[in-house]
């Protein structure tokens, strides 16, 4: 009857453990995407003042790389949690982040070997400025 208690009682705390690093990971995701999609409508909003100015108000304000870019690099030095790399890309109409944080888990040394998981996510934004 001890061993099977003990047994019982082992998978139990196995599974605990498997939930609670399940539901880290979950939440690194979401709070990366989170942080993902802000940065991408800060880049939507900026707009390139040097493209503005060029066509004499008359064209769309489209985005630039330069632009984006910077938009991106304050939005995440802003933030309380900051990424371990990040990617901008436009096409003068919308903005693509790509965000990468890395994350020890709780009980990482368990289910993954004691390694960090990668958590990244996507986001985009179409500038409000552009028709």
């Amino acid at each position: 009857m001890v061993p099977f208690v003990l047994l019982s009682f082992s998978i139990a705390i196995v599974m605990v453990c498997g939930g609670i690093t399940a539901s880290v990971g979950f939440l690194e995701q979401r709070d990366v995407q989170s942080l993902c999609d802000g940065a991408a409508v800060a880049a939507a909003n900026e707009i390139d003042e040097a493209g503005y100015f060029a066509s004499a108000g008359r064209a769309a304000v489209p985005l630039s790389e330069q632009s984006v870019a910077e938009a991106v690099a304050d939005y995440v030095a802003s933030a309380s949690e900051g990424l371990d790399s990040w990617s901008t890309s436009t096409d003068g109409r919308s903005a693509q982040v790509v965000c990468t944080r890395y994350v020890l888990l709780p009980f990482a040394a368990i289910f993954l070997g004691g390694n960090e998981v990668e958590r990244t996510a996507r986001a985009s934004a179409r500038s409000p400025f552009s028709p």
